[in-house]
């Protein structure tokens, strides 16, 4: 009896460590699309051997079925994760429930259009104009790709200025619309958000005089958006890519840091400040 049951101790299968059942877990929450056999292939990747069943047990416990018993159907933030760097999303600032019309000196309305790249929060067109019109809106999407660089989708709202003729120049360049559903702003969040950091930081500041004015404030925003401000949501990185340190020969800003060694440019007046490091 007593070598029965050391027999029965002995082959008993070792426990499975901590950080291997937290890697099954990790990639079955983050791949949804992802099966056991998947799972177990990237893992043979970081060398970790583990059978196709074991696998399938933990997953089990991080992924519920439906209960319809179908396979869930990917989510739109699944789909804005997967296809970033191949979606340009765009909108109005005039006219969003959430933010405040933009008006010159004398109370006149102006419109502000904006084309943002999801994957680099990088802004690759503005447009400002007093009269948008279909045909103007339509001028933009070919003023942001002249030379044929074009993204795979285009996120849009359900505004009447995106006509016929904005349909046409997106077919005509290989771009596929895709239209957001009535009253849902978090499905173009992206560049919502870009038109909320365009008013907060920004247009709550500046007394605007005229559209040439506007303008000239959003060219020198959208410089600075795009080579200096570091974004949250892409690990506060730059859209542009970290600038490289000041040499010698640079003409330098009024304002130094301490000992000359970081250096502060003013934007917009002083507004804000874009740092850099003196090589």
């Amino acid at each position: 009896m007593l070598w029965k049951r050391k027999c029965k101790a002995q082959s008993r299968k070792p426990k499975l460590p901590a950080e291997p059942i937290e890697l099954i877990k990790r990639m079955a929450i983050e791949n949804r699309l992802w099966g056991a056999e998947r799972i177990r292939g990237e893992l043979l990747k970081l060398e970790i051997r583990i059978s196709k069943r074991t696998i399938q047990k933990y997953m089990c416990r991080v992924r519920r079925p439906s209960p319809s018993g179908r396979k869930p159907n990917q989510n739109w933030s699944t789909f804005l994760h997967n296809h970033a760097h191949q979606l340009w999303a765009c909108d109005w600032y005039f006219g969003c429930a959430e933010f405040r019309p933009v008006y010159d000196l004398i109370f006149r309305p102006l419109f502000l259009f904006s084309i943002i790249e999801l994957g680099t929060r990088r802004v690759m067109h503005f447009g400002v104009t007093r009269s948008p019109t279909d045909e103007w809106t339509a001028q933009q999407l070919r003023e942001a790709t002249p030379y044929g660089e074009t993204p795979r989708f285009l996120i849009r709202d359900n505004d009447s200025k995106f006509g016929a003729t904005f349909s046409r120049v997106a077919k005509a360049s290989g771009i596929e619309v895709l239209r957001t559903p009535y009253r849902t702003p978090k499905a173009n969040a992206f560049c919502e958000r870009l038109l909320g950091s365009v008013r907060r930081e920004c247009l709550d500041h500046i007394l605007v005089l005229s559209e040439r004015h506007l303008h000239s404030v959003i060219k020198e925003y959208v410089g600075y958006y795009n080579s200096a401000r570091p974004h949250q949501g892409i690990g506060q990185a730059i859209p542009n890519g970290t600038p490289a340190p000041l040499s010698a020969s640079q003409p330098l800003p009024a304002a130094n840091g301490a000992n000359g060694k970081v250096i502060g440019f003013p934007v917009l007046g002083g507004l804000h400040h874009d740092y850099r490091r003196a090589a």
